[in-house]
């Protein structure tokens, strides 16, 4: 029985009964879901893996909070929702937390703001390198057999910041003081491969050739023959990123802005699109591929336009690519161009659900370091995600995906954002129907017990999760570097 000590007041809106609030001495935790996470963290050793990476600089015979402890209290508070130092003042006393910490619930309180703002300030350029390296091997390893083909997708985000962070410089595009990060997406798994911290005014092609090779040797160190493309919007059509890809042996689709000559060379297309509309009254997309050379590219490449008729009035698009067959289906290599904005969605989720943009250190290096704990949140989400992810069966079994009409995979892919929450949610659902669980922890003498009502409407999604947890085998992967 939860002991009630002190009374907070009484309402007395209810037309029968006053209520009362009072508080209790019971281990109460809104945030119980989260231990279902850690169980997953400690089947496949992530954050174990990320925390091997940073370099310690205390005496260790002093310290009160390990490394590992401090990390995982970071990532596990910005999956709920607490992105912030500050939260950590509140969350220190909550039994969920300190469990999550391997600590049992009535352990002293964990680290406070001062201390999670000396972790982050730390941080070192050597400890930054191998979390972008333990990051990449615990993608690689995320695949249960060798891809033969994978799907990167390239994007700048941009990333306001309101305070004088260091190199956060006013972007006159976004209108704001920003920082713009480099976000690397494999559309495969959903996770966020790499991610690296820019200042303010970086261009977009800012340190991709580094990236690009620095995961393209891990990659093919793993998988010598897989097949590698890459995917970006107009911002990375520029003459640095086609090298790098045609060193490197990339497949690549890319947007290109548009221009008098390529508008010339694809004038009689959109004629034509305007001319059949007008005759049949329905939206038209044509397509074409033709050659073409701009004055600062060493050769040609072969370019894709899209020209659109409809009621809203023409619409031209261009993508430069090397892909295989581009110029026997160009409406087949512009449409998977424009799947690319699935990854934005990734996008999204990093910056808005996990408030990647809560990036509030002075340093810029803490601030990288920051960035990192949000990708290390979000990536373990994922992967969770599309373990326990529970599609609809296809209306049209006789055709893989790929070969789906554009009205087929729409139908397909609204059922599965109706009927399999958890696959295709988003953090903030995640939070809604697994993580802000309220619950009571029970000591018990050979065991913690962690009550949850039996009212709570989202049990079968939490059933689903913990059936999956208990059927895979903890193996975690240790790196050295």
């Amino acid at each position: 029985m939860i002991v009630v000590r002190d009374r907070l007041g009484n309402l007395d809106f209810h037309p029968k009964h006053p209520i009362v609030v009072q508080t209790c001495e019971e281990l109460l935790s809104s945030e119980a879901g989260l231990l279902l996470l850690r169980q997953f963290d400690h089947q496949i050793g992530f954050t174990q893996r990320i925390a091997d990476g940073i370099q310690d600089p205390r005496a260790q015979n002093l310290v009160t909070y390990p490394m590992i402890q401090l990390l995982r209290a970071r990532v596990f508070a910005i999956l709920a929702g607490y992105v912030d130092q500050l939260d950590h003042n509140t969350l220190r006393s909550d039994p969920v937390f300190k469990m999550i910490a391997q600590l049992t619930p009535v352990a002293p309180d964990t680290a406070s703001q001062s201390t999670f703002s000396r972790f982050e300030n730390h941080i070192d350029a050597g400890s930054l390198l191998r979390i972008r390296a333990a990051l990449v091997e615990a993608y690689l390893d995320s695949f249960e057999a060798p891809p033969r083909s994978l799907l990167l997708d390239l994007d700048g985000v941009d990333d306001p910041v309101h305070g004088k962070q260091h190199l956060a410089f006013y972007h006159g595009y976004f209108r704001q003081h920003q920082y713009f990060p480099l976000i690397l997406t494999c559309a495969h798994t959903d996770q966020v491969v790499m991610a690296s911290l820019r200042h303010g005014t970086a261009a977009a092609t800012l340190g991709v050739d580094s990236d690009l090779e620095f995961l393209t040797e891990r990659i093919r160190r793993r998988w010598p023959n897989v097949h590698i493309r890459v995917r970006a919007d107009a911002g990375f059509g520029a003459p640095l990123m086609y090298e790098v890809c045609e060193r490197l042996g990339l497949t690549y689709t890319l947007g290109l802005a548009g221009n008098v000559a390529l508008h010339r060379e694809s004038e009689s297309l959109l004629t034509q699109a305007v001319t059949q509309f007008e005759q049949t009254h329905q939206s038209q997309r044509l397509f074409r591929g033709f050659w073409y050379q701009a004055g600062s590219w060493d050769h040609p490449r072969y370019v894709v336009v899209k020209c659109e008729a409809n009621s809203c009035g023409t619409n031209r698009r261009y993508v430069v690519t090397n892909r295989r067959g581009a110029w026997v289906c160009p409406d087949a290599c512009y449409d998977e161009y424009a799947k690319r904005g699935e990854s934005e969605n990734r996008n999204k989720e990093l910056k808005c659900d996990l408030q990647m943009d809560r990036l509030s250190d002075h340093r810029f290096r803490a601030n990288a370091f920051r960035l990192s704990l949000h990708v290390v949140a979000y990536n373990l989400l994922a992967r969770l995600r599309g373990e326990v992810g529970d599609p609809p069966e296809v209306e049209e079994e006789d055709l893989p995906p790929e070969a789906w009409s554009r009205e087929a995979r729409k139908r397909y892919e609204n059922r599965c954002r109706r009927e399999d929450p958890l696959g295709e949610g988003h953090p903030c659902t995640w939070r809604l129907l697994l993580i802000c669980v309220p619950a009571w922890v029970v000591i018990q003498k050979r065991r913690v017990v962690v009550r949850i009502s039996s009212r709570w409407p989202h049990q079968h999604w939490w059933s689903q999760v913990a059936d999956h947890l208990a059927c895979r085998p903890c193996v975690p992967h240790f790196w050295t570097g």
